[in-house]
């Protein structure tokens, strides 16, 4: 889907540890106008059963195998956006028009030879401790997204 204030954008989990969360990204991705999700790394997709409005029918969860084939895969024109500690506070972040979000796992966060490929690293900003759930943090900079749109 693209809208037209919000521009093009998926997101997307670099080797999940959990698949509940991946479920709730998804849900959270389609009511805040993503294209799509994915997954890089983790083995293949399952099925959310506890997701009441069937949002795998509404837009896609691809699965690719390692960070190589998704950098092939990646929609042409589309910034990669690394979400990890130690990045642009998201506050200040200006998200492009075409933007591929990149979380990292639960446990590991994304790797250096990941952020490296990335045109922008944005953190979220805590008032406890600097670690999110996975699915919250894609959550939040999602709506951070959209709360911020052009007119």
């Amino acid at each position: 889907m693209i809208t037209d204030n919000l521009g093009y954008f998926e997101i997307g989990i670099y080797r999940p540890k959990h698949w509940e969360n991946v479920g709730t990204l998804w849900r959270s991705a389609w009511q805040l106008g993503a294209a799509g999700i994915f997954t890089i790394g983790g083995g293949k997709a399952k099925h959310q059963i506890t997701d009441v409005l069937r949002v795998d029918k509404r837009i896609p969860l691809r699965c690719y195998d390692d960070f190589d084939v998704f950098l092939a895969a990646r929609p042409q024109g589309a910034q990669l956006v690394g979400v990890e500690m130690g990045g642009e506070p998201l506050k200040s972040f200006v998200h492009p028009v075409r933007a591929v979000y990149l979380l990292g796992s639960e446990v590991d966060g994304l790797p250096r030879e990941v952020l490296s490929k990335c045109q922008h690293v944005v953190e979220i900003e805590s008032v406890n401790y600097a670690s999110f759930n996975v699915a919250v943090s894609g959550s939040l900079v999602m709506y951070h997204r959209l709360i911020n749109k052009k007119p």
